[in-house]
């Protein structure tokens, strides 16, 4: 069985999670407002990523005997000056679920907590591949700029993600 401590931080990051899906959604919003379809799509896929994310993390607290709590989640920005100014939000966020989630690893070693370290692993190779993920966008973008019609074919390729994530 894991620790209070562990317990109480994993719910903390169901938590996290649940916040990523709330600003996701919000960027999801302003993009479509903007008339950018494919950028609302690829928000809203990410978010759906996001709860699933913090799904497995409430799972495993239950698997572990431990019960699940549920705290407020608070409410995101709603607006953003444009398209690459979203992925640059995006970009910081998760970089700051990265430290959060390698705080965890951190604790879980700390407390030879084995099970736990093992299950984190894959919220590490996740989030190696979300910062990726963002890190190509906005190099497009800065390749291309976010207005006419690279903006045009970017939020094109943007809407392929969000296709095939229903």
């Amino acid at each position: 069985m894991i620790s209070d401590a562990m317990t109480d931080a994993l719910n903390t990051q169901v938590n996290a999670e649940w916040y990523s899906a709330y600003l996701y959604l919000a960027m999801s919003a302003q993009c479509a407002d903007m008339g950018l379809k494919g950028g609302a799509a690829w928000f809203e896929a990410q978010a759906r990523e996001e709860i699933e994310h913090g799904l497995r993390i409430y799972k495993y607290v239950q698997s572990q005997g431990r019960k699940a709590v549920l705290a407020a989640i608070d409410g995101p920005p709603t607006e953003f000056d444009s398209l690459k100014a979203m992925f640059e939000a995006s970009l910081e966020h998760e970089k700051k679920v990265t430290g959060l989630i390698n705080a965890l690893v951190d604790q879980a070693r700390s407390e030879n907590d084995h099970a736990t370290e093992i299950f984190l692993q894959w919220f590490v190779t996740e989030q190696v591949e979300e910062e990726e993920n963002v890190n190509d966008i906005l190099a497009r973008i800065e390749l291309g700029g976010d207005t006419g019609g690279p903006l045009f074919m970017l939020d094109r390729s943007l809407g392929a993600r969000g296709a095939g994530a229903a």
